[in-house]
């Protein structure tokens, strides 16, 4: 049996009607905004995500990540333009992106009382999962997550890495294409970061599309492309590299071209 931490030890099962590699967008957003009140969340954002690739949002506080990630998740409506996923819009044609989707928010709602295996088998009540389907995928998600030693063990009582690990187990049961993540490594300790990004990694090359925001760089620079966000605004959509150019670090360079439309940030710093 793998042990916690052994990240590469059980590799991401391949999925049904997954599609690698790039190709037409997988996910597609035009002309987005969205307001909260008086506030403007997001302005007039457009970008589109192939298929197959890790797609990072990263940003200061506020600059509207994890609105974007509510509407891409189908749990807000765009106030202005449209969104697609597979060519399907996900305010119209809604209840069929649902069954697409895989999305982890910043508070993911795992019960603390309950067991690693009893949040698992709530999530697959949700779902209709049941028989041997359900006792094939509890293996193979706990399995691939290294949590079957801990299946036993109330929720309440992993620590802080193991949590967003059963997280993510309970979010790919229904087995979606399209995984969206809110920084889910936030206040992680920096090995279980690690460990999350390699299980992210391998599902990258199992084909899965994965969106995810994220206050560290780090994890940026582990991104097939990087959209940055300030003050509502999509300021470059890029890969690392490009983003990076001529600047030492991904920092840096974000930083610089910050300044440029704002130059109160000029302090501003990024987690790293």
């Amino acid at each position: 049996m793998p042990g916690y931490g052994d990240a590469s030890s059980m590799p991401f099962p391949a999925l049904p009607g997954i599609v690698s590699g790039p190709g037409q967008p997988f996910v597609e957003l035009n002309n987005v905004s969205f307001r909260y009140g008086p506030h403007e969340a997001v302005r007039d954002v457009s970008f589109v995500v192939p298929p197959g690739v890790i797609f990072g949002l990263v940003g200061s506080d506020g600059a509207g990540k994890s609105t974007i990630l509510r509407m891409v998740a189908t749990m807000i409506a765009p106030a202005a333009g449209t969104i697609t996923i597979d060519g399907l819009d996900v305010v119209s044609e809604r209840e069929k992106v649902k069954t697409l989707i895989g999305y982890m928010p910043q508070r993911f709602g795992l019960y603390q009382d309950l067991t690693v295996e009893e949040n698992m088998d709530f999530f697959m009540d949700i779902f209709g999962i049941f028989g041997a389907e359900r006792e094939k995928r509890k293996e193979r998600y706990l399995g691939f997550s290294n949590l079957l030693p801990f299946s036993g063990r109330q929720a309440g009582n992993l620590s802080g890495g193991m949590k967003q690990k059963l997280g993510l187990a309970c979010v790919l049961v229904h087995e979606p294409r399209l995984l969206i993540l809110d920084e889910p490594t936030n206040g992680v300790d920096p090995v279980s970061r690690q460990e999350f990004w390699e299980i992210l990694l391998q599902m990258k090359q199992a084909g899965m599309t994965i969106i995810v925001s994220t206050a560290y760089l780090d994890e940026g620079e582990k991104c097939d492309f990087l959209g940055l966000l300030h003050g509502s605004r999509l300021l470059d959509m890029a890969t690392p590299a490009a983003i990076r150019r001529d600047f030492v670090s991904l920092e840096e360079a974000m930083i610089e071209r910050i300044q440029t439309v704002d130059g109160e940030l000029a302090h501003d710093k990024f987690s790293l």
